[in-house]
């Protein structure tokens, strides 16, 4: 392919056209933006990969002039700094093919090129057989919402569908995360091949690694033979770290290396294997918070904060419940038919649902066990009641009772602080350490 690379620092343009002309291409190069126009008017290019933040002509403005011009159809890759991954995803939106981060090694975008080249030839074939093009599945079928507080993050699965990213989802236990992983690696280009998730909260400390990266025989006991792990399952796929705030930090560094270099090496082995895997993870916690109180490696948070969706609780979106509600009384009942009346559905709209989606779900499922094809107010009621029955002070007197206030007040502020400990502890006029004590007394964290 005919590339061009703009960047105004000059030992990165010159060193990544170098490696990119050894992978077989015939590169040029520009120093800005400018300098870019007046070689895409003199010579076609198949691509552009440039940089954001340049004198002159920015890489957003050259994105703009690119597609809305007489080369529109010449693919463009930004290259950002992790401050400026907002402006990155914007880019995105106006055209641009997809992003890497800086710093990156050159031979990092070696495999977006080689998509680039892989989708064109496609596209050629489909063109020359005269093949209508295929639609593409639509993201808003798979997730159920109208609700305005859910804009932002349709439209950045839909950002993380067509990039090759690394995702972290945002947001409490319940709000959806595993639908939204999954549903960014059927959308996205590598839908194709393996979506493997490891659970991090599931597997004790001991036997983390060997669950990531696999063993070979003999290197503990037990390891009676050869074992794959999850970055092996997953090659060329999507690999979902759920709950990565519970991986220990003595294995942070590993999976640092993986997602970082693109290499592992099974837990007793010392040969070498490459990870071509796109990370999403997931966490219930802050990580600011881990990193500050030590347990988070900074530099492993940044290499998974890449493109960020925060998934609001279901009580920010109730506007969404009733059809919510229809949505997943069809998975419940399958074939059979139901009736849920209205008022009904206004008993379900006066919960705060602390358990989100995942406590509507079974609520639902409860309901329909005991009520069959036909769901009232008095039955969702009765359920409601026994719920709000497990969150009345245990018996004990009035310590009792005061510890119960105590825990659901520190429960409250972290929700209300979207998991940042420091902010609750600030809201309730409390230092960040007896937060942290109370927390730890509570079992809340």
């Amino acid at each position: 392919m005919r590339i061009l690379v703009v960047d105004d620092e000059k030992i990165k343009r010159v060193t990544l056209a170098d490696d990119l002309a050894t992978q077989g291409h015939e590169v040029e190069t520009a120093c800005d933006g400018r300098d870019a126009l007046g070689k895409l008017s003199a010579a076609r290019f198949d691509v552009v990969v440039t940089d954001l933040k340049m004198p002159n002509i920015d890489g957003i403005e050259l994105l703009k002039r690119i597609k809305q011009g007489p080369l529109a159809d010449t693919v463009v890759v930004m290259m950002t700094a992790y401050g400026s991954i907002e402006v990155a995803v914007e880019a995105v939106k106006l055209g641009a093919f997809d992003f890497v981060t800086k710093p990156f090694r050159n031979d990092d975008i070696f495999p977006l090129l080689a998509r680039i080249e892989r989708e064109r030839k496609q596209a050629a074939e489909a063109a020359a057989a005269d093949e209508p093009p295929r639609p593409d599945a639509s993201i808003a079928e798979s997730i159920v919402t109208e609700s305005p507080s859910m804009d932002r993050v349709m439209r950045m699965i839909e950002i993380a569908a067509r990039t090759d990213a690394n995702v972290l989802l945002l947001g409490e236990t319940g709000v959806g995360k595993d639908l939204i992983a999954s549903v960014i690696h059927r959308h996205s280009y590598r839908s194709g091949f393996p979506y493997v998730k490891v659970g991090c909260t599931l597997f004790p400390p001991q036997l983390i690694e060997s669950e990531l990266y696999g063993h070979e025989k003999g290197s503990f006991t037990g390891a009676e033979e050869k074992r794959k792990g999850r970055f092996d399952l997953a090659q060329g796929g999507t690999l979902y770290l759920d709950d990565v705030d519970d991986i220990p930090l003595e294995h942070q560094s590993k999976l640092l290396r993986a997602i970082e270099e693109k290499v592992f090496e099974r837990v007793g082995g010392t040969t070498p294997i490459q990870a071509d895997v796109r990370i999403i993870a997931s966490t219930k916690q802050n990580l600011l918070d881990k990193i500050d109180d030590g347990s988070f490696r900074r530099d492993l948070y940044y290499r998974l904060d890449v493109l960020r969706i925060n998934i609001p609780p279901l009580r920010d979106r109730l506007d969404d419940l009733p059809i919510l509600v229809d949505h997943l009384m069809q998975r419940i009942a399958k074939d059979e038919p139901y009736v849920i009346d209205s008022d009904a559905v206004d008993v379900l709209l006066r919960h705060d649902w602390p358990g989100n989606i995942r406590e509507l779900y079974h609520t639902l499922e409860r309901a329909w066990l005991v009520g069959a094809d036909h769901i009232t107010a008095r039955l969702l009621s009765a359920e409601m009641a026994g719920i709000a029955a497990k969150k009345k002070p245990a018996s004990g007197g009035f310590r009792a009772a005061m510890d119960q206030a105590e825990r659901q007040l520190l429960a409250d502020a972290l929700a209300a602080a979207g998991g940042n400990k420091s902010a609750a502890a600030e809201a309730l006029g409390m230092k960040a350490s007896t937060f942290r004590d109370k927390l730890a007394k509570h079992g809340l964290g």
